[in-house]
C-alpha cells in the first residue's frame, strides 16, 4: 500500500500531523511516498487565497485552530513565529534529494517543522538546513549539492503539477488508490481505508 504524502516543508498543519502519519503508516505497513509541493502553483489552481490575502476572522481562527491540534496531537508549537512566513523550497529540494539517494526523509522533515514552528528558526537559510542534515546524521554537502540540481527543482514542479491534476486543495494531503484525504484531521479516515482496504470513493 502507498500513500502519497503532499505537503511543504512551511506549512504548519503538514507538521501536525507528520509525526501521527508516519505512525500510521508504520502500523499499517504502508509505504509513503513524500511529494513537496509549491503552494504558490497548488492554492491558485484550487480557488484558495495565499494566508495573507484572507480575512481577518480567517486568520484569527486559523490560529485558534493551531493551538486546537497542536494540544489534541500533544505537538509543542508556536502558532506565529518571526520566521514565518518564508521561502521553504530549499527544504522541499532537500527532502527530494534524500529520496532520490535512497534516504528516509522523516526526521529530517520532522526536524525542519520544529525548527520554524518550535524554534523560530529560518528554514530559507542554508545553514539552518545543514545544521538539520548533521543533527540527523545525513551527509551535508552531498544532499545540498544534489538539491540544487536542475533535476530536483523540476520533480518539485512535477510533484506540484501532479497535485493540481488530481484535485489536491492544499497541505496536506494524503492520496491513497487515487483517494484524497486532505488535512491532518483525516488521518484517522486514512487509517481505516488501510486497515478494511476498501474500494477508493469517487465522486462519480
Amino acid at each position: 500500500m502507498i500513500v502519497d504524502y503532499y505537503f511543504s516543508s512551511i506549512s504548519p498543519f503538514s507538521y501536525l500531523g507528520h509525526e501521527t502519519l508516519c505512525t500510521v503508516a508504520d502500523r499499517q505497513k504502508a509505504t509513503l511516498r513524500f511529494l513537496p509541493v509549491d503552494q504558490g502553483i497548488v492554492f491558485p489552481a484550487a480557488g484558495v487565497l495565499p494566508l495573507a490575502k484572507r480575512s481577518e476572522a480567517r486568520k484569527r481562527y486559523r490560529l485558534v485552530e493551531l493551538q486546537r491540534i497542536a494540544e489534541m496531537r500533544d505537538v509543542p508549537i508556536q502558532p506565529q513565529p518571526a520566521s514565518f512566513p518564508t521561502d521553504p523550497s530549499l527544504a522541499d529540494r532537500i527532502v527530494i534529494a534524500l529520496c532520490q539517494s535512497d534516504f528516509d526523509p522523516r526526521n529530517f522533515m520532522l526536524e525542519t517543522f520544529r525548527s520554524l514552528w518550535t524554534r523560530d528558526q529560518n528554514i530559507a537559510d542554508e545553514a539552518v538546513l545543514r545544521q538539520i542534515l548533521a543533527t540527523c546524521d545525513l551527509p551535508q554537502d552531498k544532499i545540498i549539492q544534489e538539491a540544487g540540481s536542475d533535476v530536483v527543482a523540476r520533480q518539485r514542479q512535477d510533484n506540484s503539477e501532479q497535485a493540481v491534476a488530481i484535485g489536491v486543495q492544499g497541505v496536506p494531503t494524503y492520496a491513497l488508490n487515487g483517494e484524497l484525504f486532505f488535512g491532518q484531521d483525516r488521518i484517522e479516515y486514512l487509517e481505516s481505508a488501510l486497515m478494511t482496504g476498501r474500494k477508493p470513493y469517487t465522486a462519480q
